[in-house]
């Protein structure tokens, strides 16, 4: 390992090691990190778009490296001097090669942490059923199982932990449960509610994986991992039922939903959009429970470990409560989404970007103004014609999109990366600009921006621009044939956001201003008397 042995040990002589985490972005990572710097440890991330950590509190404690899983060469660079290697990333839902992309990714990360002289790989994957055949089980469960096989073969020693549900605030399968539950008093159920299961909690999952850095150099095997409770899926929807206090659920199994139907179903209950429900429901058709706990001789459980399930709903829900939830399944990006940032050149380098542009006085201060922007969506919703709003997410939904049901993980503050409804933060200049990125089914690429002009002395000025890069004549259409509704709904909200700010503060003069919502040029809001500071 490099500069960091110190008499063979394996580890560096100030008892910390240089841990590579990959996958920060995501649920798991995203909590992974800071729970390694408590411990004393360095972490590197390397993920593709680093600005998507930036406004992390622990940003500033960590090394970044941009790359990919699937790239050697950026893979190499961060493996440079790494101790243990934390395997977090998957390619669920990219499509019908997702196997063959997990597969290349794991030889690259496998072959470059063997070549780089790493201690160890520590890889989180899914619990399989013991009984059934591999080619009998889901594509995502054969995927994992095939990753783990590979980066245990790499050279390194590896250690794979697998979890089945993971019971925290914001994982994909918490709010699977929570909102399949709440919503839902009678229940017509697909018949896998029956399948016994061995859920763990989130803060069990993030004290093995810590735990696994310090592993005999001899340890290179799987572990399973769960927590002390068995129990069906029924049994977990009536026990979420009584923590959270809700009257006692009926529910009705029947043998008819199939994968694909009950994927759609709970995509249309709860915020995990279809293409990320299937998945987690075709890994319930088979019975997940630990057949060994060897995890404890090596990483022993301190009082109160492993949490139980109940224990474990009451603290997820008592985050979201406290609007402490740090990361969220929608931290990681949402498979098909487009990803393509802004460009720089407004005229997308000769090629077609429709645009509506508005601008409205307020008079109200800019940090009021901003207040409002910041806390745009979720339950604050739009500001605009909510029926419009309401409809665009239905249909979304039924597409395989993610709709509106994500909302937001805090109610206050945002921070690039953070899912907001169908959007994603592209981009956050606190108290001056917020850009998002579509993230609905959509044939192009479509951004939101909301600029506060203005400084503490005197009113601001809000603008708004919505940009469209249609893709096809499918892309030309879709914009002229929604056209007609931007004077309701970006005009709508561009006014309505004015009026929200100015109800949270008094004016500062007696008149205020009252400038109109009528479209402006492109142009207008790039150069110009009407050009909002630092935009070009």
């Amino acid at each position: 390992m490099g500069d960091h042995d110190t008499a063979g040990t394996g580890h560096p002589a100030d008892g910390g090691l240089t841990c590579l985490v990959t996958g920060a972005t995501g649920y798991i990572g995203g909590r992974l990190v800071p729970e390694l710097l408590d411990a004393g440890h360095r972490v590197r991330c390397l993920v593709r778009t680093p600005s998507r950590l930036r406004d992390h509190p622990w940003a500033a404690r960590v090394e970044i490296v941009q790359g990919d899983v699937t790239d050697a060469e950026s893979v190499a660079r961060a493996m440079d001097g790494v101790d243990v290697a934390y395997y977090l990333v998957h390619a669920l839902g990219t499509g019908r090669g997702f196997e063959d992309t997990d597969r290349d990714a794991a030889h690259v990360v496998g072959e470059q942490a063997r070549r780089a002289g790493v201690g160890r790989i520590v890889y989180l994957g899914g619990l399989t059923p013991g009984a059934v055949p591999e080619r009998e089980l889901s594509p995502h469960l054969r995927s994992r199982a095939e990753v783990g096989r590979v980066l245990l073969a790499s050279g390194v020693p590896t250690a794979v932990l697998r979890a089945a549900v993971i019971i925290g605030s914001g994982s994909a399968s918490f709010e699977m449960l929570r909102h399949l539950t709440e919503r839902l008093p009678v229940m017509v159920t697909p018949r896998w509610v029956h399948t016994r299961i061995q859920p763990i909690a989130v803060r069990d999952v993030l004290r093995l994986l810590v735990g696994c850095a310090r592993l005999p150099r001899e340890v290179n095997r799987t572990f399973d991992i769960g927590g002390p409770d068995v129990l069906t899926y029924l049994d977990m929807m009536r026990r979420y039922a009584a923590v959270a206090g809700l009257h006692r659920r009926l529910i009705v199994p029947v043998p008819v939903l199939t994968p694909g139907l009950s994927s759609h179903w709970v995509g249309l209950v709860t915020p995990v959009p279809a293409s990320l429900a299937r998945p987690l429901t075709e890994s319930l058709r088979h019975e997940v429970v630990c057949r060994e706990n060897d995890i404890r001789r090596y990483v022993p459980s301190p009082p109160g470990h492993p949490v139980g399930f109940d224990r474990a709903v009451a603290l997820a829900l008592q985050r979201i409560r406290d609007a402490q939830v740090t990361t969220r399944w929608s931290s990681a990006s949402v498979p098909g989404a487009p990803s393509d940032p802004l460009p720089t050149d407004p005229d997308w380098a000769g090629g077609s970007l429709y645009t509506d542009v508005r601008r409205r006085d307020a008079g109200v201060p800019p940090e009021v103004l901003w207040e409002v922007i910041e806390g745009i969506g979720g339950e604050n919703g739009w500001y605009s014609f909510p029926l419009a709003w309401a409809v665009r997410g239905r249909l979304d939904r039924l597409v395989g999109g993610v709709g509106l049901r994500r909302g937001r993980r805090d109610a206050r503050r945002l921070r690039v990366g953070d899912s907001l409804d169908f959007w994603r933060v592209e981009e956050i200049e606190r108290g001056r600009l917020l850009r998002l990125r579509a993230e609905m089914r959509l044939p192009g690429l479509a951004w939101l921006e909301m600029v506060v002009d203005g400084d503490v002395h005197e009113p601001a000025r809000y603008w708004q621009r919505a940009l469209f890069h249609p893709r096809g004549l499918l892309g030309h259409l879709y914009w002229w044939s929604v056209s007609p509704l931007h004077a309701v709904v970006f005009g709508g909200m561009a006014r309505n956001i004015v009026r929200a700010a100015e109800r949270l503060a008094p004016r500062q003069d007696g008149h205020g201003t009252t400038a109109s919502t009528e479209p402006v040029t492109a142009e207008d809001f790039r150069t110009g008397s009407r050009h909002p500071p630092g935009r070009s």
